[in-house]
């Protein structure tokens, strides 16, 4: 789950002089207001979401200096709203997740590094690739190149990113091009402290506003032929030359000397840290940061400056660029550049690290020893080889422990309102067969492991009823999109509703409304309940105070629409299986509704609480399961899935399977007893209500 930023958003307003200390996103968010942005916008995901949260929860501090800020429906509106600063002295930020959301704003970005910028623009991007990933494993560095936008990857410390930040801006004035700035999980959540400035209310603002559009209308502004073709050879010409002349001047780009002055690295500036880590371990660095090899930190990793990477590399016999992901973009142009200057240094790189994914210290250590084995003989590296036989020692014990246990796949949360839909699909695919069911980005991703194993195809966030339209008229079963309110907001209205009636289209969409933009840290949507529905009594849903979802759909044309509720497992079941066998040929459409219970927890548990505090009467649903009527078959669990349903010991001597136990944690949503009663399983679930600070009343009934 995202954090919360309450008290820190405090030091935004720290001035000239002060410290601030914290982690290293609200240091972005910071330089942005020393910066004079005029507005931020942006779409919510891990690891840069923050951004937009803080700028959300200040919006009040922000309203004082008058800077505007949005929260978009999906990036490309985010990327559209840049425009503003193609004709105006605006600096404008926005930020989203890469690569995925760089390929949704793909559009507009093209169009706005064609026409160019006058007031600066910075995107903030949250790259996430490698083992701990959870998008596409590609590169924002291949939009950089096509587009001619220049793309920096700062150093992993809290004044350095401030500094790009600041500098970022600058460079996109001065070669009137957009910056693009990636920020790896690390870098987001590394901690330090930077020298404060006063922040700066922007020159345009919400305080400060335009008297009307530019006095003269200059039509090279727009991206349209026939001003695109200068555009692409201002591109060339006129700014790539100015990015670079800033980026030299500036000294955006850090050397750090080293006494093998025969060799070097030239690294990503976001992957610094870990190698230094990687050197220290070699016994090749100290724990303040001095190299014995050269080091040259790309904080700009596009455009390189060619007279950099030739005054670096010569007079060196090898050079190791360390570049994560593929293709080796950095070190294709760096060889470029070498040979066209006759530098005879031998360039390594995807040779001595592996290809695809993200650098670990452990891989850096190989990588480096494999490097410094062949050109630097003389170098003792024996400090990093017992270290690799450490690492290899504790991961073979690490995989024997492991090999002990059983292999537990991703689930929902406990109490989870998605949990119940796919425990209704698994028992209707029993009468009627499993049909083709397309995944969509979100929680209800985890429908696809085990117990539910319900997913066949997973293609960007709200695109599920679009990957289903191959399917339907191939298949004698109807197809099943699964589609989260986010996602149906995102992209799916349009790239799956609507276009599946205008094509006619037959199957089944189920949308899960749970209120928020749950995977992304249940930010808020169109479809939002409500505040004042939100602080309903405690034990109540907050989800069906706002029919948004239902009556866009009804005016768009659907006709087939039913809201159930996602506990009801009985009832979503009937639902379902009509809506697979019904004779209508049109969209059909199931609402499943059930407040996103993390959310809901949230909501509800200052309020028990203070319930609590205050000494009044609270009731608390918990479920169980009676041991002495349940048979040990586990069908139960098997159609659950939740964390808190498991097994314990069977207390009858004379019966050896274990049964089943509901733990501590369980939050009363009642899915356990619900499955039973659908599947017609055994009754062994019971409901018991917890009453704390009871009355004289509750315990007479009670001892009675």
């Amino acid at each position: 789950m995202e954090r919360q930023f309450t008290k820190e958003i405090e030091s935004l307003r720290l001035g000239d002089g002060a410290t601030f200390h914290g982690e290293g996103i609200l240091a972005v968010t910071k330089a942005l207001l020393q910066s004079g942005v005029s507005y931020v916008g942006g779409y919510q995901g891990a690891p840069v979401s923050h951004l937009l949260d803080v700028m959300v929860q200040a919006r009040d501090y922000l309203d004082e200096l008058g800077v505007h800020v949005e929260a978009c429906t999906n990036e490309a509106s985010a990327a559209a709203m840049l425009g503003a600063s193609i004709n105006y002295p605006m600096r404008g930020a926005v930020t989203w997740k890469s690569i995925v959301g760089t390929n949704v704003a793909a559009d507009a970005l093209s169009y706005l590094a064609s026409a160019g910028v006058m007031g600066g623009t910075l995107i903030v991007l949250g790259e996430d690739y490698g083992e701990g990933g959870v998008v596409a494993q590609e590169r924002s560095h291949a939009y950089a190149l096509k587009s001619l936008m220049w793309l920096l990857d700062p150093r992993p410390s809290l004044p350095k990113i401030v500094e790009m930040v600041e500098r970022g801006f600058e460079l996109s004035e001065a070669s009137n091009t957009p910056v693009m700035m990636e920020l790896r999980i690390r870098a987001c959540h590394v901690r330090g402290s930077f020298v404060t400035k006063s922040n700066r209310a922007p020159a345009v603002s919400t305080q400060a506003k335009l008297e009307g559009p530019p006095k003269e209308f200059i039509y090279d502004r727009l991206a349209h032929p026939p001003a695109i073709f200068r555009q692409e050879k201002l591109k060339s010409d006129v700014r790539l030359p100015a990015a670079r002349k800033f980026i030299t001047e500036h000294q955006l780009n850090e050397v750090f000397a080293g006494a093998e002055s025969s060799l070097g690295i030239i690294v990503q500036g976001g992957l610094y840290n870990s190698l230094l880590l990687a050197l220290k371990t070699l016994g090749l660095a100290d724990a303040f940061g001095a190299s014995r090899v050269p080091i040259l930190a790309l904080n700009v990793v596009y455009p390189l400056v060619p007279e950099e990477m030739v005054q670096f590399c010569s007079g060196k016999k090898a050079v190791l660029v360390l570049e994560e992901g593929q293709p080796e973009f950095i070190e294709q142009e760096i060889a470029t550049h070498l040979r066209r200057r006759d530098v005879p240094a031998k360039l390594h790189g995807k040779d001595c690290m592996h290809m695809a994914g993200d650098y670990s210290v452990e891989a850096l250590v190989r990588g480096l020893a494999k490097f410094l084995a062949e050109h630097a003989p003389h170098l003792d590296l024996s400090p990093g080889q017992k270290w690799l036989d450490a690492v290899g020692g504790t991961k073979q014990k690490a995989a024997e422990l492991l090999g002990l246990l059983p292999a537990r796949p991703p689930t929902f949360c406990v109490g989870c309102p998605e949990r119940p839909v796919f425990s209704a699909m698994k028992l209707v695919a029993q009468d009627i067969g499993r049909p083709h069911v397309s995944m969509d980005v979100g929680c209800h991703c985890f429908g696809s492991f085990e117990p539910f194993s319900q997913g066949n195809t997973l293609l960007g966030y709200g695109m599920s009823l679009a990957s289903a339209a191959g399917v339907s008229p191939m298949s004698s079963r109807r197809p099943v999109a699964i589609m989260g309110d986010g996602g149906f907001w995102h992209n799916g209205l349009l790239s799956g509703v609507a276009s599946n009636l205008l094509n006619k289209g037959d199957g089944v969409l189920v949308i899960m409304k749970n209120g928020y933009a749950s995977a992304t840290g249940t930010q808020e949507l169109l479809s939002s309940p409500p505040e004042d529905a939100r602080m309903v009594a405690v034990g109540q849903s907050a989800v069906d105070a706002d029919r948004t979802i239902e009556n866009t759909l009804t005016g768009l044309g659907v006709k087939w629409l039913r809201t159930v509720n996602n506990y009801k497992v009985g009832e979503v079941s009937k639902v379902y299986k009509e809506a697979m066998e019904t004779d209508y040929p049109g969209l059909k459409v199931i609402i499943a509704e059930g407040e996103c219970q993390l959310e809901r927890q949230r909501r509800l548990r200052p309020a028990v609480s203070k319930r609590l505090s205050e000494g009044k009467r609270t009731i608390r649903v918990k479920y169980g399961v009676d041991e002495d009527t349940c048979t040990g078959d586990h069908s139960c669990i098997r159609l659950s899935g939740c964390p808190t349903l498991t097994v314990k010991d069977n207390p009858d001597p004379l019966r050896t399977d274990p049964v089943a136990t509901v733990i501590d944690g369980c939050v009363g949503c009642g899915l356990c007893g619900e499955n039973a009663h659908a599947a017609v399983l055994c009754p062994s679930f019971y409901r018991a209500e917890v009453v704390q600070n009871a009355t004289l009343w509750d315990k007479l009934v009670t001892k009675l």
